[in-house]
């Protein structure tokens, strides 16, 4: 918990006097109500058991007293309220609002070998979920607790002026209170934790299946569905079921330490009073006090429990916060100028693993400015993987990648990127409009440059013809577009990127003839004088490319042109054939 809050608490510290000020608020708003038990013993002692006042001063007394209060309570109480409550949801707000734009900022700098070993539904659970709980921090821990503190120290107060004997009878029930405490809630936060745990397995799922749900379907796999749902919520029941035992004994013996202190006043103030040693009013304040004194001790139990589940959430946001950045900045990164397009692969083996099988073993290529390079191979080979270090989404385990010279470790990761363009085969598209996807390739576009890009890619006439046209939504992942219309909107944002190299990874494979047609054309259209990078499905679509390189086992076996690798009549001539045969 410790480091945690520490780390909370750097969150918390810019609005440190908006607390300080909730909380004087707030003890003007508690201090406020404890002014009732007071009044009771006046009216009762000094006013209707007076002696020697009349009737008529009586009740003029009384009216004083009940007109004065009358005034507190609906003329100052008010707007102390609604202050000490906007302060209290703003500040808590803000902290989480903060935290939130930093996770964001940390998941974006995260490796994709991060996210390929992590469900997406866990990490919007801690987004979400998990940073929305510790909000309880700041509303419970670093507020309420101490506006419920200050309620009962000035209670105590107020009771010692009256009878010390009688509050030291009324404080009996603290030690027992605070014994049980520690010991109940100390276990409450592991258990808090595995519940989280099980609320993020289930969203996980969820969101896996919700994606996915074309599938399900396909295969008739529903009821599967349905058991393998019943498995992930059945273990959040049983995480949650612990919980709330744990929780329900811890509040038990709580409360019910709770309810035996009023009895334990009751039997000594009456006691007094029947031997004339206390007046009634005294004893009915008393009686009134101790309601307002142990119910912030009920609310510090409820907090207790809040406070557990905001530590354990914590825990996993800090979690998050501390995964490791995989691909870095150095300190000496030098900003990557306006490249010309020399690539060299320098002695490049990679592993996804530490310890793990070298996927590419060796590999040395050199690729001049505005030369068309064609990967392929058999699946699994490594050609995708060759790619994903050109824009370093990994870096080499062994030698270097290197553009015009430059060390791709040695120079800024957003410099480089910047300078490159991809199309892959199963391109993201989000949610929003056609125009707006096609924007983030360049955002400060006009819409005339938009256009030219559609055009570019022969994507403006079936943009046109969309029910609202380029301001049409494209829904998740561009779902209400086919995969030929998805593909020439990702290529059109590159067109508008105008990077001079550019990243082909099966750019066509999954698409029919006539979509794969107009892709291709678009395709060496933008191609054209830049450093390209093709990893091809189908050879037919590579024949023109400057370098074929046929790569094996991670191993680079044969580069030439197409007519070179079929004079050779090596692997890449059968796998030529292979495919011409199947045609």
């Amino acid at each position: 918990m410790g480091d945690s809050m520490k780390r909370y608490l750097q969150f918390v510290k810019p609005y440190t006097w908006q607390i300080i000020l909730t909380i004087l608020i707030g003890i003007v708003k508690f201090a406020i109500p404890l002014f009732i038990p007071l009044l009771m013993k006046i009216v009762i002692d000094d006013i209707i058991g007076s002696d020697v006042l009349t009737k008529e001063e009586m009740t003029r007394q009384l009216f004083y007293w009940l007109g004065g209060t009358v005034l507190l309570f609906f003329i100052i109480r008010p707007p102390v309220e609604y202050y000490r409550q906007y302060y209290a949801q703003y500040v808590s707000n803000k902290v989480l609002y903060d935290i939130r734009e930093e996770l964001y900022a940390h998941l974006q700098k995260l490796s994709l070998r991060y996210y390929s070993n992590t469900r997406a539904g866990e990490i919007i659970s801690r987004v979400i979920n998990d940073v929305e709980q510790t909000k309880n921090f700041v509303m419970i821990g670093l507020m309420n607790v101490w506006l419920d503190l200050a309620t009962i120290i000035i209670a105590v107060c107020i009771m010692l002026t009256m009878d010390i004997p009688l509050t030291l009878v009324t404080l009996l029930a603290f030690p027992f209170y605070a014994y049980s405490v520690k010991h109940f809630f100390g276990k409450l936060r592991e258990l808090t934790r595995k519940r989280s745990q099980a609320l993020a397995d289930v969203q996980s799922y969820l969101h896996e299946r919700v994606a996915g749900v074309s599938v399900i379907k396909s295969f008739a796999l529903e009821e599967k569905e349905q058991r393998l749902f019943e498995k992930t919520n059945g273990n959040f029941l049983d995480k949650a079921i612990d919980h709330t035992r744990w929780n329900a004994k811890a509040f038990a013996v709580v409360n019910t330490i709770t309810d035996v202190a009023p009895l334990l006043v009751l039997a000594y103030a009456g006691y007094q009073v029947i031997h004339g040693h206390l007046s009634v009013g005294t004893m009915v304040a008393f009686i009134a006090y101790i309601d307002r004194l142990y119910n912030p001790l009920r609310r510090l139990v409820n907090a207790s429990t809040s406070l557990t589940q905001s530590f354990a959430s914590m825990d996993r946001v800090f979690d998050l916060m501390e995964e490791q950045y995989e691909i870095t900045d150095k300190q000496q990164a030098v900003a990557l100028p306006a490249i010309r397009g020399e690539v060299e692969f320098k002695n490049v083996s990679f592993a996804y693993e530490e310890e793990g099988e070298m996927v590419l073993d060796g590999i040395n290529l050199t690729v001049q400015p505005g030369e068309t390079v064609a990967f392929v191979g058999m699946s699994g080979g490594g050609k995708s993987t060759i790619v994903s270090l050109i824009p370093r989404f990994h870096d080499v385990t062994e030698g270097s990648v290197r553009i015009d010279g430059y060390d791709l470790r040695d120079v800024q990761v957003k410099t480089l990127r910047s300078q490159i363009g991809m199309v892959l085969q199963d391109n993201i598209l989000f949610s929003d409009s056609v125009k707006s996807n096609i924007l983030m390739g360049k955002p400060d576009a006009t819409d005339e440059e938009v256009i030219a890009a559609a055009k570019a890619a022969n994507a403006h006439d079936f943009i046109e013809s969309l029910p609202q046209g380029y301001e049409t939504k494209v829904g998740e992942r561009g779902v209400k577009l086919s995969g030929g219309q998805k593909q020439r909107v990702a290529i059109a944002r590159v067109f508008l990127k105008n990077p001079p190299l550019l990243v082909l990874d099966e750019a066509t494979s999954a698409l029919d003839l006539e979509s794969e047609a107009l892709i291709q054309e678009s395709l060496d259209r933008l191609a054209s004088n830049r450093t390209t990078f093709i990893v091809a499905h189908r050879l037919s679509t590579i024949t023109h490319a400057d370098k074929i390189v046929v790569i094996d086992a991670g191993k680079l076996k044969e580069m030439g042109t197409h007519e070179q690798l079929m004079e050779q009549q090596g692997i890449y001539y059968s796998l030529f054939q292979v495919q011409r045969l199947g045609t």
